[in-house]
C-alpha cells in the first residue's frame, strides 16, 4: 500500500493477487476440514465394535445428497476451475500470437 501526490491509499495490482491468494488458501484450509469432519459424523456407524465409513445415512436421499456432494467438491469444481483457466491461456497466447503474426 502506498499514498499518491493528493494523499489517497494506492493498492497496488500485485498486493490484491496476493491476497486473493492467501485467501484461496485460507478458505481450503477452513472450508474442507469442517466438510470432511461432517462426512465422517453423518456417513459413519459402528457395527460390531468396528466403525464403517460411508455406511450409514438416515436416508437414500441423505447417502444421494452427500455423494452428489463430494462428486462436486472433488471432481466438477476442480475440473471447471482448469478449464476456464486453461482456456485463458490458450486465448492469451492466441492473441500474442495473432499480433506478432501481423
Amino acid at each position: 500500500m502506498s499514498y499518491n501526490s493528493s494523499g489517497n491509499v494506492v493498492v497496488s495490482q500485485m498486493t490484491v493477487k496476493r491476497r486473493m491468494e492467501y485467501g484461496a488458501i485460507a478458505l481450503i484450509w477452513i472450508v474442507m476440514p469442517i466438510y470432511l469432519t461432517t462426512i465422517s459424523f453423518v456417513g459413519s456407524d459402528i457395527v460390531d465394535g468396528r466403525c464403517m465409513p460411508w455406511g450409514a445415512y438416515s436416508s437414500n436421499t441423505a447417502e444421494k445428497a452427500m455423494i452428489s456432494s463430494v462428486f462436486i467438491i472433488t471432481y466438477l469444481l476442480p475440473l471447471i476451475i482448469m478449464i476456464f483457466c486453461y482456456s485463458r491461456i490458450v486465448f492469451a497466447v492466441r492473441t500474442k500470437v495473432t499480433k506478432f503474426l501481423v
